[in-house]
């Protein structure tokens, strides 16, 4: 298996983050573990295909822990990990800059660069 080289640390956490969902699926699951019901409802937007999809990627990223119950129907909870709650922690002051420029950033033209002061 190839290892992966990074070039800095932003570098590394890009990578565990890439698309688009990755962050609202930790935020989410950063409140509480959920049922995969539960955490589509609240990633409003995601496909049934993309959540599943992310939901693998990060469990296989060490991100997120799957705890699959033997009932019957089965019932399967996603929580953070201990990597997974140190990377949403990391997130806060991200959201933060997010939420203090949101009107900006909605106003700007969908193509080109922002002027952001």
């Amino acid at each position: 298996m190839k290892q992966r080289r990074y070039t800095c640390g932003l570098d590394a956490a890009i990578d565990v983050m890439g698309g688009k969902w990755k962050g609202l699926i930790l935020f989410e699951l950063g409140q509480r573990p959920l049922r995969f019901g539960e955490l589509r409802r609240a990633v409003r937007g995601i496909s049934e295909r993309m959540l599943i999809l992310q939901l693998r990627e990060m469990e296989a990223g060490g991100l997120v822990h799957r705890e699959v119950y033997r009932q019957v129907p089965p019932k399967v909870v996603y929580s953070l990990t201990g990597l997974g709650e140190s990377l949403n922690a990391a997130m806060v002051p991200l959201g933060e800059w997010g939420e203090e420029h949101m009107d900006l950033l909605q106003s700007r033209p969908v193509s080109g660069p922002a002027d952001v002061p």
